[in-house]
């Protein structure tokens, strides 16, 4: 199989030493095994900021959006109400889950290339007494804007409401005072900035909200209080763990210090995104998403004007040559899209846009 580097949002280009981790065979019950997951749930609450006294970590089988739902349908009773605020395709699957999971919710739909409002989202907040959690996406790969969950947050908290975060592709490689915003509960994923494999997502919770939570969920194997539970006790997961997934993470973690934690990697991915939007410019493509809320992971672009070819064709080409990009998911507008996260670097973002400056070429464009 032809080796080549992933430019999406996740799952991303892994370091060697990272995809080494996977040879080990671990046992679930093994105490050391159970010490690497404690470990990892202390670092995860140091990247964020916050203290063990008044957050926890709970870690949950399965891709990003089992942590979401694991959230959505654990921590909202018979009574309650949750506003969605939704500006692309991931704020509106918590939407779904919602729906599916038969929970009472308002959805407040924005524009794919805006933010959520807080001023509105504060107004809706005072309409609607009985909402009492809000639900949002911080950066949503759909276009690649990076919603402003600090201004948010704000209006949140000050209307008393707990407030959820899908940090899915923003988690490590955007730094998040969890805390300090007063975010109750922040979903990420194994395989995003932190740069592990795909196998499980992470909840970081607040304790006081969490503890409520018990006898809520609406699902065994995703009932967030009894995996935080079980857990809790001395690292054992509920249920079958991904442990080859598990240690990958571990040593992820280790690199992220070892590069400089998320302030230094931060630096990295803005970098290669300000140089892949202007390499892109001097090609003739543009980005769909203005500078002022464009995010650092991935980011949607614009075909260049007069192009004939397919996206398929485009992808071959460039994977071809050791590189895979994204299709576009922006509805209204035809698009492609380029994620720089990953054991990414400037001399790939500099190799890709010369490739693709080959393939316009050969295009007559």
């Amino acid at each position: 199989m032809k080796n080549y580097k992933l430019l999406t949002p996740g799952p991303l280009t892994t370091t060697e030493t990272v995809k080494k981790e996977m040879l080990f065979d671990h046992c679930t019950w093994d105490d050391d095994y159970k010490q690497i997951t404690q470990s990892i749930r202390r670092q995860l609450l140091s990247l964020a900021h916050v203290s063990e006294e008044d957050y926890t970590v709970v870690l949950m089988q399965g891709s990003g959006t089992f942590g979401v739902e694991s959230v959505l349908t654990s921590v909202t009773g018979d009574h309650d109400r949750l506003l969605i605020a939704a500006n692309g395709a991931y704020g509106e699957r918590m939407a779904d889950i919602a729906s599916h999971a038969g929970i009472p919710f308002l959805l407040y739909s924005q524009s794919y290339d805006k933010v959520p409002d807080s001023e509105e989202i504060r107004v809706l907040l005072e309409q609607n007494p009985d909402i009492t959690h809000v639900a949002m996406v911080h950066s949503e790969t759909t276009s690649g804007i990076l919603n402003d969950i600090a201004s948010v947050a704000k209006a949140v908290k000050s209307a008393g409401k707990a407030f959820i975060v899908d940090a899915m592709s923003s988690f490590g490689g955007v730094d998040i005072p969890v805390g300090e915003l007063g975010i109750d509960f922040l979903v990420s994923s194994a395989n995003k900035c932190i740069q592990g494999v795909p196998g499980f997502s992470f909840i970081i919770c607040n304790r006081e909200k969490l503890m409520e939570s018990k006898g809520k969920a609406r699902s065994l194997s995703l009932d967030l209080y009894d995996q935080w539970e079980t857990m809790e006790k001395d690292g054992k997961w509920r249920f079958t763990s991904p442990t080859h997934v598990v240690l990958a993470f571990s040593q992820a973690l280790k690199e992220l210090e070892q590069e400089g934690g998320i302030p230094a990697r931060s630096r990295r991915y803005e970098e290669n995104n300000r140089l892949l939007i202007q390499r892109m410019k001097q090609l003739g493509i543009e980005p769909y998403i203005g500078s002022g809320h464009q995010g650092p992971i991935i980011t949607t672009f614009f075909y260049p004007e007069n192009h004939s070819f397919s996206f398929q064709e485009m992808y071959q080409y460039i994977k071809d040559r050791g590189y895979a990009i994204y299709p576009g998911k922006v509805t209204e507008a035809e698009t492609f899209r380029i994620g720089n996260i990953g054991e990414i670097y400037k001399e790939d973002i500099n190799r890709l846009c010369d490739i693709l400056e080959s393939f316009l070429k050969e295009k007559g464009l």
